[in-house]
Order: structure tokens, then sequence, then C-alpha cells
């Protein structure tokens, strides 16, 4: 029996009941006989945070599992070592906590418009720590979604009692009219900072990498003949208290430069087996930055930070002291703080993996 060397630490599937409906893609991908859309349209990688579901679900629902001996708790195993696993400078900024959340998300309809506070906003209210910045980067859409689209942000904003109207009377065509959908196809990258009102449409399949906490302000009550009860809406604070989170300012839905919008930045390398692509770089967001590595050829690659890695295509074998893993497409790892060096060998033309890093030690969000 291989010891496992503790650098590398594949995740189990770790799905989230959700208040809207998907999945069916992340069935197929754990191999579920008649894979379907249900309430199951998240699996959160590397999560340390319990999923705030308004109805009696399992306690631990949120929490990712390593695949290593016992399966432990993700949580439990950062709290066992936090300097080996998150490195000595992450450990002594953020304790035994990775500070972050990704997730694969897979929509059949279109979410419920929401918003998330800010991490300011929330330490001054006592919501928690953080507040729920997030990251979109695009996997797939699906064939029978013609034009994929994301709302982001007011294009029309409405005053606070307009808005407070609309939510009340539930008015959906006037909600709808303070926003235009935002195209996207794979490939493209978004960044949502707290306070921003946005919705996910339907037939995308994204990683979302996020602030660590699952706070939602969720301003449409019904999705799909599913209403939110009360207690799914504002947090458990009200409407007014709630509406002092959002961002009113208007934001272009058609600006190249808008600034939601991560343009992708190719990164020198020495391996011309290895290209490094930027997709939103830590000076864009304090909590969290996005790389993507496309190997062509064997490499080796020596980790800058711990972070989480996502197969998003091909497959490979990652080694590392005498650990070896393959890796097969929308497979998902971490890699330690202790990794010195990984050496990755794709199978066939080339292996493209997404890599999420949680906050740098200096900035705290």
């Amino acid at each position: 029996m291989t010891t496992i060397d503790p650098s590398i630490f594949p995740f189990l599937p770790n799905r989230v009941w959700r208040t809207y409906q998907g999945g069916a893609i992340l069935d197929q991908m754990e191999g579920i006989p008649q894979p379907k859309d249900s309430h199951l349209p998240e699996d959160w990688i590397g999560s340390t945070t319990v999923a705030i579901n308004p109805l009696e679900r399992p306690p631990e629902e949120g929490l990712s599992r390593v695949r290593t001996e016992g399966n432990p708790l993700f949580k439990d195993l950062l709290e066992s070592d936090p300097s080996g696993l998150l490195g000595d400078e992450h450990a002594k900024a953020f304790g035994p906590h990775a500070r972050f959340l990704v997730k694969l998300l897979d929509s059949s309809i279109r979410l419920h418009f929401q918003a998330h506070p800010t991490a300011a906003f929330a330490q001054a209210h006592g919501l928690g720590l953080s507040g729920k910045a997030e990251a979109y980067h695009i996997l797939q859409t699906r064939p029978e979604i013609a034009e994929p689209y994301i709302y982001i942000g007011f294009q029309r904003p409405p005053s606070r009692e307009e808005f407070k109207h609309i939510i009340e009377q539930q008015d959906i065509e006037a909600l709808k009219s303070c926003f235009d959908r935002i195209p996207v196809k794979p490939g493209d990258t978004f960044f949502i900072p707290g306070g921003r009102p946005h919705a996910i449409g339907p037939g995308i399949l994204m990683t979302e990498i996020m602030e660590p906490s699952d706070l939602a302000v969720r301003f449409e009550f019904e999705r799909a003949g599913y209403v939110l009860p009360e207690s799914a809406r504002f947090m458990n604070r009200g409407l007014d208290f709630c509406l002092d989170i959002f961002d009113f300012s208007p934001i272009s839905a058609t600006d190249p430069q808008a600034p939601y919008r991560c343009p992708p930045m190719p990164l020198p390398s020495e391996d011309s087996n290895h290209l490094y692509v930027s997709l939103l770089p830590p000076d864009r967001s304090p909590c969290f930055s996005i790389r993507k590595s496309v190997f062509s050829g064997k490499a080796i690659q020596t980790p800058e930070r711990p972070h989480i890695g996502l197969v998003t295509s091909g497959s490979a074998t990652i080694e590392s002291g005498n650990q070896s893993i393959q890796l097969n497409t929308f497979d998902r790892y971490f890699v330690s703080g202790n990794a010195s060096q990984l050496q990755i060998t794709p199978h066939g033309d080339n292996c493209s993996i997404l890599e999420c890093y949680p906050p740098l030690p200096n900035t705290k969000s």
C-alpha cells in the first residue's frame, strides 16, 4: 500500500441542496444512472462552510471531505496541521481556514435575483468575518440554451423606495427591467463584488469562486414553482436592513472594460510545455485569485501557495514525492502549502487545470 504524501488531497463529491434546480451534468460526472436536474445543482469544493438552507438538512451539509484514509472533513484536516497544509504565513494571518470556497454550479433554470453583503458590511453587523464576493468562470453551456446569459448589477437602477416596492409586490417584470442580460460563453470570467445584485441564467456550468460564506439576500421569491420561505429571503434581518447591502450605482452590460469583466492575461513561463493564464489576478480581488495552467507535455510546477485545482479539460497524472494521482476532467484536489514540486504529465495533446488561490496573507478582506 502506497503511503500518502501530505501534499495533494483529492476531494470527494459534495453535492449541496439549493433553492433552484440543476445538476444533471454533475450527476453525469459522478456516473449516476439516469442523470437529472434536481435541487442538488452544486458541488462545493474545498468547503469549510456549512450551507444555510430553509429546510431540515444534514448538519454538516456543505463541508467537503478529502479522499484519503478515513475520508476526513477538509475542515478537520486543516485544523490538524494549519502551517503544514496552508503555509506558515497563511496560518499566521487566517488560522486553520482556507478563507475561500470553490463550487461547481450547474443551472437548469435561471437562479433567483440575489445579492450578497461585503465583508465590511458583514463584520459591522455581526454576520460573520466574510462577505460573499464571487467570481464565475464559465465551463460549458447547454446546447438547448441558444443565448446563455447572466445578470450583474443594475443597468437602470431604481430608487431605494422603488426597489422596496418592487420587492414587496414581487413585480418581476419591473424587476427585470432594471437589468440587461450579459451574454456568456465557455472561457469567460467575471467578478462580482458584494452589494451588486445578480442572477445566473439557465443552462450554465461554471466554476464559482467566492468568500467562504452562504449569506444571500434573495429578493425574488419564486422560481420553477418553489416559493422561498421567509427565512431564505432576507437573512432573518428584514427587507429594510437588507436594502443597505445593495450597490445602486449603474453598470454597463455592454462595455468591454466594465469592472466585472476579467479578460485572460498570459503569464511568462520557463517551460514550453506549461502555459499560464491569469483569469483573476490578486490585485482585482483581495479575496481570492484564479489562474489556468495548460500542459502540452510533461512539466514541473513549483506551487507558489496552497490552492484548489480543478481539471477543466483532458486528463493527466500529477506526482509529488511518493504520491501519484490520475486526474480526469472535472476531478478536483487541494495542493498543500508544503508541496515543494509537482510533476504533471498530460494524457494526449493537453490538459487544462483551473487553479484557485486563497487571499494573500497580507490582505484581509
